[in-house]
């Protein structure tokens, strides 16, 4: 990982490409974090306002709360590396539509990789892949993001390990063709107090501007008369987060 703080900011674009059952696309740019969990970057204490890394939703540190997630699965990394790939907290708001975890065991071997999955209902589900050396790995859809699509079809992602670059992509496929795209393409950069405030001011309020993209483009689908799916009343126990069934926010696209 470079820089002095241990962690890379990567200054990102984000496309989202619907072809069907009618075309739209959009994009924006952010910026996102890799850090290591075992070593979460030093943010000065006056710069947390723009980036904290919070206790996640069982109170528990990052590291132990996936790590639970894992040893419920079987896998053990004996003490091995974990890096998340999210938006930090800033400005006191943080949503992860997608959050990557590579998962190494302690001689430095990937294990498996976490695509934890969010919706903006509150809901939260985590797909456990076993990529190919390409990054390349497959899963059935189990948890509804989108009232524009139903819960089927498999998602295939590409999802390597980030370098000077990153590049990742999920496609959503369903009988019939790939009606759904996203990518996301970014630069490394050092995780510095410099670069974290240039990236702030190019990009300011960038966690909020996340959560008001998917919001309005949901609303400018649902002006279009595309129509929706209702949600399932009940998701896969363990899977999801509590609130998964509060009906009180916009839809994502």
């Amino acid at each position: 990982m470079p820089g002095p703080w241990g962690a890379a900011l990567y200054e990102c674009r984000i496309t989202h490409v619907r072809t069907a059952p009618i075309r739209n696309a959009f994009g924006h740019r952010t910026y996102l974090w890799l850090v290591d969990l075992d070593r979460l970057p030093p943010v000065p204490r006056p710069l947390r306002w723009l980036a904290s890394f919070p206790s996640g939703e069982r109170g528990l540190p990052p590291r132990e709360e996936i790590g639970r997630y894992l040893a419920g699965e079987g896998i053990d990394l004996d003490g091995g590396r974990v890096l998340m790939l999210a938006h930090a907290r800033s400005l006191g708001h943080a949503f992860n539509p997608l959050t990557v975890y590579w998962c190494h065991d302690r001689a430095g071997r990937p294990v498996c990789t976490v695509a934890e999955v969010r919706n903006t209902y509150g809901g939260r589900h985590r797909y456990l892949l076993h990529p190919d050396g390409r990054g390349r790995a497959e899963a059935a859809k189990e948890f509804y993001v989108s009232p524009y699509f139903p819960v089927d079809g498999r998602y295939r992602m590409v999802l390597p390990e980030p370098g000077e670059r990153l590049a990742l992509t999920v496609r959503l496929e369903r009988e019939g063709g790939r009606p759904f795209t996203a990518t996301l393409r970014g630069t490394r950069h050092p995780a510095t107090t410099g670069r974290l405030l240039r990236a702030a001011t190019r990009h300011p309020f960038s966690t909020w501007a996340v959560s008001a993209h998917i919001r309005l483009q949901g609303i400018a689908l649902r002006l279009r008369g595309l129509p929706g799916h209702p949600r399932p009343g009940h998701p896969r126990p363990g899977h999801t987060c509590p609130g998964h069934t509060a009906q009180t926010k916009v839809p994502a696209p």
